[in-house]
């Protein structure tokens, strides 16, 4: 599989060593830059990658609200944030605009590797440091009301909601239950749609408060 990246940074000098650092590594495809959010935006729609690595502070709108409009009119493009910020606010309002990945800027390049990855193929890859504000978040209650399980849920959609709250891609759920991804992708909308969540983070914490998996 190629992944098809774009980078994401206000630096320009940030993106040369980032491209620098991936060009070598042959699954990656750089297909282009953009120094802000409206340029991500636009590369998005124009290059149609599969992953985005995205800086947070960038100079018009926050790399938060350009990850919630590219997940919003490109749902199947995963969104890694890279950046200085490693404090809950960011990270968290990174996870709910839909990333699927959070590396801080600090982490060795092989984490960064890692993380693209891991995030190309569907599954979620945090940063440890960062992972354990999601751990702590669980242990204090969590950032929003439980939700009691809804009876209209099916054994099928219980055991699909176990495999995604794991980070198992939507393929490699349907080669263990032989069914077809797009059947996957329709029991997703639906527990989504039962639970009231709208991310794989907040589907993550309930899966941890519910027993599902463990924290």
């Amino acid at each position: 599989m190629t992944i098809r990246l774009l980078i994401v940074d206000d630096h320009a000098v940030v993106r040369s060593g980032l491209r620098m650092l991936l060009e070598n590594e042959h699954e990656i495809e750089i297909v282009g830059e953009a120094g802000n959010a409206h340029e991500a935006i636009e590369a998005a729609t124009r290059l149609k990658p599969n992953l985005i690595l995205m800086d947070i502070g960038l100079p018009d709108l926050s790399g938060i609200d350009a990850t919630r409009e590219i997940k919003k009119r490109f749902p199947d493009i995963s969104i890694v944030a890279l950046t200085i910020h490693e404090d809950e606010e960011y990270f968290f309002k990174m996870l709910e605009a839909g990333a699927t990945g959070y590396v801080p800027k600090r982490a060795a390049p092989e984490e960064l590797i890692t993380a693209i990855r891991t995030a190309a193929t569907g599954q979620v890859y945090l940063y440890p440091s960062l992972a354990k504000l999601l751990v702590r978040d669980y242990l204090n209650g969590g950032r929003s009301t439980e939700v009691d399980i809804p009876s209209d849920i099916t054994d099928r959609e219980n055991e699909i909601l176990t495999y995604l709250a794991e980070g198992v891609s939507n393929d490699e759920i349907a080669a263990s239950l032989v069914i077809s991804p797009k059947t996957v992708a329709r029991h997703r909308e639906n527990i989504m749609r039962k639970l009231n969540l709208h991310s794989r983070a907040e589907l993550v914490r309930y899966a941890i408060r519910k027993g599902i998996i463990k924290a």
